[in-house]
């Protein structure tokens, strides 16, 4: 149940007038198009810009209208959508720090109280507001905030903004105050789809993620598909999580793993395993030059970044393999604990070609069959190796570095 919204006293504005009561059929339109499926199939950006038209089409003189969105993310805690009449939308990505910007604000009173609040231009107990990007240097003389609550989780707002000296009537106020529930919906949806993609982006990857999405959950659902492998390795880490505390080698594994992952992800692979020190990764597409050339860029860009990597003044080296060939992706697991994986020869070989790293003291290794269709110069071959469950030797090959 949405709190009523007043002008408390402790902030100074001028006293409001009763004004003109908005139309029950103009808010009952606008509450319907915020629960119908033309907004529902709206981005964010269509969301705030086509609730705050129709609320300037209703007389509101609505100024600056914000959604503060909290979501659960690695690295944001929410998202910020800012709409001004005439002006394109706003959207701020906020990192977790940001909590810092809008503490002692009543913006964060809100969120914290979960009641609303109307505050004017001058100090208040709630503490100021104009410093926040998105009401800076607007004229703004008057907001109505309201908190966006869900059933569980971090609660959001929506900020309704004015220029008008007096702000808004209380006939303006109990429209917004109609509105809100509706809009607590819908902004709800966007969060919890927002969660949906960012968590399993995180945990799975954007190509497992899709295949989730889409209803492709079953155990032993499995394609097969070519692709570019690279399996990078930390080397020695047993010896050092022995010795180290417990903490440094965690930290040491978040820093490494830092500077392992982004060079994958920028070149179009996906991390599919951590597994423990070594990360397994693999580029799918249909030109296998083209995905066995981004892996190799990844690996070379890996290389570069371990060669001037320290953490705490501490070293390392990794060993990595990279091979081209034919894997069966999809499910396996037992009952409700299902895990989406790599299956195949292919992936026990390039399992084995890092192995070999380790024991031909080589930071890089790659098959024929990926050396062929990545096409690079700088190659030379180490010769045939005997590899643990492979009858025959398989020649490897390594850059000049």
């Amino acid at each position: 149940m949405t709190s009523a919204i007043h002008a408390p006293e402790v902030d100074r504005f001028r006293p409001q007038a009763p004004g003109n009561a908005v139309s029950t059929g103009a808010l009952l339109s606008i509450i319907e198009w915020l629960s119908g499926d033309e907004c529902h199939a709206l981005d964010e950006a269509g969301l705030v810009s086509g609730l705050g038209r129709r609320l300037q089409a209703l007389g509101l003189p609505v100024d600056r209208l914000t959604l503060h969105l909290m979501t659960l993310h690695p690295e944001l805690v929410g998202r910020t959508i800012a709409w001004a009449p005439g002006e394109p939308v706003e959207i701020h990505d906020r990192e977790h720090g940001a909590r810092v910007a809008i503490s002692n604000t009543p913006l964060r009173k809100v969120m914290e109280t979960r009641e609303p609040l109307v505050v004017g231009p001058g100090e208040s107990v709630h503490g100021r507001w104009q410093h926040i990007d998105v009401f800076a240097d607007r004229g703004l003389m008057q907001l109505v905030i309201a908190p966006l609550c869900k059933i569980d989780g971090p609660v959001g707002a929506a900020v309704f903004g004015t220029r008008r000296p007096v702000g808004f009537t209380a006939s303006e106020r109990q429209a917004i105050e109609r509105i809100l529930p509706a809009l607590r919906n819908t902004s709800e949806l966007r969060i919890l789809r927002q969660v949906e993609l960012s968590l399993l982006d995180t945990y799975v990857g954007p190509l497992t993620a899709s295949r989730i999405l889409a209803g492709r959950i079953r155990q032993g659902e499995i394609e097969s598909m070519e692709a570019a492998l690279l399996l990078c390795d930390l080397r020695g880490f047993t010896e050092l999580s022995n010795k180290l505390a417990g903490g440094t080698v965690l930290g040491l594994l978040n820093a490494y793993f830092d500077r392992v992952v982004p060079a994958i992800t920028r070149e179009g692979g996906e991390v599919l395993k951590f597994m423990g020190d070594a990360v397994l990764a693999f580029f799918p597409g249909y030109a296998a030059a083209h995905a066995c050339g981004a892996a190799l860029a990844s690996a070379r860009a890996i290389l570069d970044e371990i060669d001037h990597f320290q953490y705490e003044g501490i070293g390392v080296k990794a060993g990595i393999a990279l091979h081209y060939g034919e894997v069966s992706y999809g499910n396996v697991g037992s009952g409700r604990r299902l895990d989406f994986t790599l299956i195949g020869r292919d992936v026990n070989l390039v399992s084995r070609i890092q192995t070999a790293c380790s024991e031909l003291g080589e930071a890089l290794l790659m098959s024929e069959p990926f050396r062929e269709k990545a096409g690079a110069g700088d190659v030379m071959s180490v010769g045939a190796q005997g590899l643990k469950g492979f009858a025959e030797p398989v020649e490897l090959f390594t850059i000049v570095r």
